[in-house]
């Protein structure tokens, strides 16, 4: 709908587990699902490489006020590698940068053996194609450019490495780590440890946060529902509060959700000791709260109702 030539977007909140296509960004995806929901507002929760397909969370309207806590989820992978052939990307996109050949008689037993090195809290240098900033650059434009820049070692964790694949050149593994892990520099530096180098061919993810092994939907799916109306789009949102199943939650009686809202801490029996939670009032979830050291709940970010 056009009033005075402008298009009139609907009011949408809830989050969508978007499945990203290869060959797309991140925000592409983003725009291309919010002009078909028509929404005032929505935003991802962490951008995926274009090569990437899988899990971008999309979340709009009040929902976007839980998307920050999101980017601190650890998150899994599944990734294909190609063993012999390193890249100036680290992945499939970019030019190669040297061909060597594989260790003699490699085989599971060899692979499995330089994975735990990689497992646990580790350090790693992130890419120059990476978005981090050096004085002010992307590194992503310094390196189209041919530069290069010091980088200094970030600690990330690696709380699960499994080995799912092994044939001939083509390595296979699913990986669940840290906010801030770059998959790209962890295989490159597990095809250094094999002593042939490594770069990415697929990369997929499948969960972040509380939305791990849970059913996504594709653009085309989107469309194609798109043709029953608003309504049927609507059906495919989660709640704002599905973010924060792992959060405390805390209930309020009508009074005390009252001055809440008013940005009042209230008193609440029990209440966590410390920390955040998510706050219920009697009929509808809240937002998040913070448990101050004297038991009271303190507003620090709520939806509006």
């Amino acid at each position: 709908m056009k009033t005075g030539g402008k298009i009139q977007r609907r009011r949408v909140d809830g989050i969508l587990l978007f499945d990203k296509p290869s060959g797309e960004t991140s925000n592409r995806s983003l725009q291309r699902v919010k002009r078909l929901y028509n929404a005032k507002k929505a935003g991802h929760t962490g951008s995926l490489d274009p090569l990437a397909t899988g899990l971008l969370p999309i979340c709009f309207g009040e929902a976007t006020k839980v998307s920050g806590f999101l980017l601190d989820a650890d998150k899994t992978y599944s990734v294909r590698c190609r063993l012999g052939v390193t890249t100036d990307t680290g992945d499939a996109e970019g030019a190669i940068r040297e061909q060597r050949a594989l260790p003699p008689g490699l085989d599971v037993a060899m692979v499995e053996a330089a994975l735990p090195g990689f497992r646990g809290d580790i350090m790693q240098i992130p890419p120059m194609y990476s978005a981090l900033k050096h004085e002010g650059r992307r590194l992503y434009t310094l390196a189209r450019r041919g530069e290069e820049v010091e980088r200094k070692p970030r600690a990330v964790s690696i709380h699960s490495l499994v080995l799912t694949l092994l044939n001939e050149d083509e390595l296979g593994l699913e990986v669940v780590c840290s906010k801030g892990t770059y998959v790209r520099t962890l295989v490159e530096d597990i095809g250094a440890a094999l002593g042939c180098g490594a770069h990415v061919t697929a990369l997929r993810r499948t969960g972040l946060g509380p939305f791990t092994g849970l059913p996504m939907v594709t653009f085309e799916e989107l469309r194609a529902r798109a043709e029953n109306g608003p309504d049927a789009l609507d059906e495919l949102l989660l709640p704002p509060e599905a973010a924060l199943v792992d959060w405390p939650a805390v209930h309020l009686p009508e009074d005390a959700a009252h001055y809440l809202q008013q940005g009042q801490p209230v008193w609440v029996p029990k209440a966590p000791a410390g920390g955040m939670v998510r706050v219920f009032g009697p009929t509808q979830f809240l937002g998040m709260g913070a448990v101050l050291d004297d038991g009271r709940v303190a507003p620090k970010r709520l939806l509006a109702t």
